[in-house]
């Protein structure tokens, strides 16, 4: 792992939310990379929640200020940066007053997806990508974490396919149980779309749910973990129909295994 450059993705991570098994996960492998002689750099969205101030978030100018086209409109980027405490770990922030205000995640009160999440996967997406290459900095491996990373593989692959900071980067995808159920966006595929993705890629999107969007993760992702325990039978299957390297659940958990698996050879 030394040297070893590794971009951690992920809609949760602790300290700054509760800590669920993804945001868990999220603190816990950047900081085992790091004390395995890599380099971390961690991005989340900055939810309303987050207390800014005791967290100490504060806005880097030089990487806010641009806008990103979501399905023919202008939004504004804002990136803030964090350093987890006693550790040597940095988290930036997605911003945007429209989709990260609220003061709640991906769900409202009463647990239903919100309906822009479409809209807010793609802005994190592409906000993620575009502050990577203002850092310049080349990550070797992309870890993301949960289905709200889902489309990072697919954007890579197709609309980032030219960018040369990316050529050689392996993306592996922690897989976790589904938190809602039903079908959050009628217009994802259109919306994606938008951005000149070939048609073939977004046949998965034509019905927005959690499986369909664990299914597009597992086609463009080159490693495979198991991140909860009980994962749907058909998300299983697709895994193992994947044929790509995997990481069981059990084995995640260990350390030195995950370590490992990180540290083969392609």
């Amino acid at each position: 792992m030394k040297d070893k450059r590794v971009l951690i993705i992920s809609s949760e991570v602790v300290p700054y939310l509760p800590q669920t098994e993804q945001a868990v996960n999220s603190f816990q492998i950047p900081k085992a990379i790091n004390e395995n002689g890599g380099q971390t750099r961690i991005f989340m969205p900055r939810y309303g929640l987050i207390n800014e101030r005791r967290h100490q978030l504060h806005e880097v100018i030089r990487l806010s200020g641009m806008n990103l086209v979501i399905n023919d409109m202008d939004m504004p980027l804002i990136i803030k940066v964090a350093s987890i405490p006693k550790e040597r770990m940095q988290v930036y922030f997605i911003d945007n007053e429209e989709y990260f205000k609220r003061r709640t995640i991906l769900h409202d009160e009463k647990g239903k997806c919100y309906k822009d999440n479409d809209e807010r996967m793609i802005f994190f997406t592409k906000g993620v990508v575009e502050t990577v290459k203002k850092l310049n900095w080349s990550p070797d491996i992309i870890h993301l974490h949960g289905w709200f990373t889902a489309l990072f593989p697919l954007y890579l692959k197709t609309y980032y396919r030219d960018e040369p900071l990316f050529a050689d980067s392996k993306i592996y995808t922690s897989i976790y149980k589904p938190d809602f159920e039903g079908v959050f966006s009628k217009n994802f595929e259109k919306k994606v779309a938008f951005d000149n993705i070939s048609p073939e890629h977004l046949k998965t999107l034509q019905t927005a749910n959690y499986e369909a969007l664990i299914k597009l993760a597992i086609s463009h992702s080159d490693r495979l973990i198991m991140a909860s325990e009980n994962l749907p039978e058909t998300i299983l299957n697709e895994i193992n129909e994947s044929k790509k390297p995997q990481l069981n659940f059990l084995d995640s958990k260990k350390e030195e295994e995950f370590i490992e698996f990180y540290s083969k050879k392609f």
